[in-house]
């Protein structure tokens, strides 16, 4: 049974349009980290796990479901050790490095610049490369873009054609470092702003291959590392715009229940911990807007970009696995922490351009998971499914007139997310329930064009630690949802506990 008072009583107006929503907030992220990378993306050219020239193909297939905007790689924490000339030509003649971020493995460069580029045309995605700031050379970055996107007769070019690509691929998402303040160097932030626009100014432009330069930016609420970049963005330009340097600073943000010495368990939860994670997750507004609040202090027509390059949940590895590989299962809760982000996303999508959850295969958020020659959709594989509607679409803003509220570690909390989005006819609502106890009543007023035909698909299980596994891989998957009525403009839901819910309706 659900609660007779709404929930959530809110109204949206059709005709009033926001921002386009950049299908590029729907980005991936694979880190060479644990079994991302090796037994995830890749299994080799000898392997018995279907494959295409060495990349797993039901990873593929299932990945193309989601329509997979941009996909970030080598890292992450790996970048800043990762040198690029290591993982071209032969692959028996590569040579060998260690991974000290992650486990301390060896790493054989078998899955290089062109494996991870034949990926991205797999996948259909955008490749956005993390360049070595930490513990590499302008020259070194300068080269890899050269390799990457020059035409002609450069000695980069020609190197590319030695190992088998004739024609440039074209690049646009190039990021300058990730969090210098830490792993990619412990940087303090003037001393980054200054190499930030030193190594822009080398990641040049070929051809007609534009880069957009992603400056690595800060954690969390580090706003005063945002200002910094800022502020040097912007300083000694004269007429210049900007742009000219770099298109977009970045921050990271992850959720979790504990701290970081313990962060707790991804299925083994109190409803305590539960609450929590939610607060933290719903916190991802406040940062959004205090980044944006700096960056438009000193570029008010927001010419550049704001990207939140890695976001999820981290939880404290599976029992018996690596410590070092982040392996962690993906619950309901997670999938609900999925998309309250993305409202979020929405909702901001004028001054975000670019995000990638972390990581897409058997790592910290996954999409999917692999064990041997099996493959498991995640629950926040589905909720990526269910918002494709919601990429390249044009916002629609949500006016909140009443919601339930529940105050967790003292913070007063909405227990109801949503967000909207129009295109190609069509009007698409995202609805997230949080409470795992009880139903609820949502109500939205669909306010300056007439609506009809609405389809509406929901995804909830028995309680929020529900999971998918190769033995039960259905356990949380999207189903038809015939709780829903529309009575002249006024959209009604009747919400199950712990749910989301898409509601797609045709605009007359």
């Amino acid at each position: 049974m659900t609660d007779p008072t709404p929930a959530l009583v809110a109204a949206i107006d059709l005709d009033v349009p926001g921002p386009i929503i950049s299908r590029h907030l729907y980005g991936q992220f694979a880190e060479h980290l644990g079994r991302c990378i090796y037994e995830g993306f890749w299994v080799g050219e000898d392997s018995d796990v279907p494959h295409v020239g060495g990349i797993r193909a039901d990873v593929v297939e299932a990945l193309r479901e989601l329509d997979v905007p941009n996909l970030r790689w080598p890292g992450g924490c790996f970048a800043d050790e990762y040198h690029w000339q290591d993982g071209i030509g032969p692959r028996e003649q590569r040579p060998r490095m260690v991974n000290t971020h992650w486990g301390d493995v060896e790493e054989n460069n078998h899955f290089g610049t062109h494996e991870f580029m034949a990926l991205c045309e797999l996948l259909g995605a955008e490749p956005y490369v993390s360049s070595n700031v930490g513990s590499g050379s302008v020259q070194e970055m300068s080269e890899w873009v050269e390799y990457l996107t020059r035409t002609g007769d450069s000695p980069m070019a020609r190197l590319r054609r030695e190992h088998g690509r004739d024609e440039p691929w074209t690049v646009r998402f190039w990021g300058i470092g990730n969090e210098p303040w830490g792993c990619g160097g412990n940087l303090r932030a003037p001393q980054f702003a200054s190499l930030a626009r030193q190594y822009a100014t080398y990641a040049r432009d070929h051809g007609d291959n534009q880069l957009y330069r992603v400056a690595a930016g800060a954690a969390d609420d580090d706003y005063a590392w945002t200002e910094t970049l800022m502020k040097e963005l912007t300083t000694g330009l004269g007429d210049r715009s900007p742009r000219a340097l770099f298109q977009a600073v970045s921050f990271h943000y992850y959720t979790m229940s504990g701290g970081w010495s313990a962060k707790g368990s991804a299925t083994s939860f109190t409803d305590a911990e539960y609450w929590t994670t939610m607060r933290r997750a719903l916190h991802v507004r406040e940062l959004l807007a205090g980044h944006a609040a700096v960056m438009d202090a000193y570029d008010p027509t927001k010419q550049v970009g704001l990207a939140l390059d890695e976001w999820g949940t981290w939880w404290d590895v599976e029992p018996g696995t690596n410590p070092g590989f982040l392996f962690q299962q993906n619950a309901l809760r997670d999938a609900l922490v999925a998309s309250v982000h993305l409202d979020a996303f929405h909702d901001h999508a004028d001054r975000l351009r670019l995000a990638n959850i972390a990581q897409t295969v058997n790592v910290l958020q996954a999409m999917v998971l692999t064990d041997g020659d099996r493959l498991v959709r995640t629950p926040t594989f589905h909720v990526f499914a269910m918002s494709r509607g919601h990429q390249d679409a044009v916002a629609l803003p949500v006016r909140v007139v009443e919601r339930a509220t529940r105050v967790v570690d003292d913070v007063e909390i909405g227990t109801v997310s949503a967000s909207a989005s129009t295109k190609d006819g069509h009007v698409l609502v995202s609805v997230t329930h949080l409470d795992p106890t009880a139903g609820a009543t949502v109500r939205i007023d669909l306010r300056g064009r007439p609506v009809s035909a609405p389809v509406a698909t929901v995804l909830t299980a028995t309680s929020a630690q529900d999971h998918n596994t190769v033995d039960h891989p259905d356990a949380v998957v999207p189903l038809p949802f015939d709780a829903v009525r529309l009575t002249g403009s006024m959209l009604e839901l009747d919400l199950p506990p712990a749910s989301f819910v898409t509601v797609d309706l045709t605009l007359g």
